[in-house]
């Protein structure tokens, strides 16, 4: 549980050294679409800044409250453009209750069904057959997230709900996003202003919901009102990504997702450390213990998907009879 601050600084500061890069190539590269690489590799920053973020959020960098919440909202309103109060709240809810129907934000029915609990029955042909092949859509969609993710902090943060911090995180929001806008139509043509924005914020999405979706997408889904102690409600719901050193960069240290739920404090560094008790821990009170490689969790996320929107169609549906139904 001890704090790693030097490694944290020494991550912190070779970020900004590869952001100072990319900026430096964007500038070389000039009036280029080229520029589309530049838009892709200042994505993946952008989403290493994050995981960084997160281990902020989860107190896992700092001994002060204070500091690590100066460093999220550093982080992720003036480097990602998000809101850190939004996201917080968000992911606190789903730590304390990963997987459960009604209490995991993560869940919940939006474009995408995760469970057969959610009810909202596709309303077109279309809609059913689109929720049907969810699974094969879910990569594609996710090129929509980082959109979703802007969107949904400034809705949070310009609306009514109490916001912690909001006279600091407006401020930084608005910097990075007005900032960012115009510098990139200022720089490069319009059409290649708009292709570059589009293409960095599209595979950051793709890059965050890439990460993220492994680690509890497929695994079992918790009702509304079941009850279950802490090791199980974590671990039972929980997936670690194997891999060596290549995966532990790609996934900020969350493919430990497994040790990460049960210490959420605990620095990144050290869940490969406390990997080995946590799995003989589990093998003695018979646990069972959740890993898969990186390519194998998402044939799970996507079969599990597309289990899911079939069986969350109208029972009483056949294609046939749709073909002949009123409208």
């Amino acid at each position: 549980m001890r704090r790693r601050h030097g490694y944290y600084w020494t991550r912190f500061a070779v970020l900004n050294v590869a952001l100072a890069g990319v900026a430096a190539l964007a500038w070389w590269v000039g009036e280029s679409w080229w520029q589309l690489a530049v838009a892709a590799l200042l994505a993946v920053v952008l989403g290493q800044f994050m995981f960084l973020g997160h281990d902020a959020a989860h107190r896992q960098i700092f001994d002060s409250g204070r500091w690590n919440d100066a460093a999220s909202l550093v982080i992720a309103n003036l480097y990602a453009g998000m809101s850190y109060g939004w996201w917080q709240h968000k992911h606190s809810r789903h730590h304390a209750k990963p997987n459960q129907v009604g209490a995991d934000p993560d869940i919940k029915t939006g474009a995408l069904v995760f469970h057969l609990e959610s009810g909202g029955k596709p309303r077109t042909r279309l809609g059913e057959r689109l929720r049907a092949r969810q699974g094969s859509l879910f990569f594609p969609l996710l090129l929509l997230e980082g959109l979703n993710l802007h969107v949904s902090g400034l809705k949070t943060i310009f609306g009514k709900e109490p916001v912690k911090h909001r006279s600091t995180e407006i401020p930084l929001v608005l910097v990075r996003l007005v900032g960012y806008l115009a510098l990139v139509f200022w720089f490069l043509p319009l059409g290649m202003a708009f292709a570059f924005i589009g293409v960095q914020v599209a595979l950051f999405g793709l890059y965050m919901g890439a990460v993220f979706a492994p680690n509890h997408k497929g695994m079992p889904i918790v009702p509304a009102d079941s009850k279950i102690d802490f090791l199980r409600r974590q671990v039972l719901m929980s997936r670690n990504i194997t891999g060596g050193r290549h995966i532990d960069l790609y996934m900020g240290g969350l493919n430990f997702q497994v040790e990460h739920h049960l210490f959420p404090s605990m620095p990144s560094p050290h869940l490969r450390l406390v990997q080995p008790m946590v799995k003989a821990f589990c093998e003695e009170k018979l646990v069972p213990y959740t890993e898969a490689t990186l390519l194998e969790s998402y044939r799970i996320v996507i079969r599990h998907l597309d289990k899911v929107g079939l069986q969350a169609r109208d029972p009483f549906s056949c294609p046939l009879t749709s073909e002949f139904r009123s409208r």
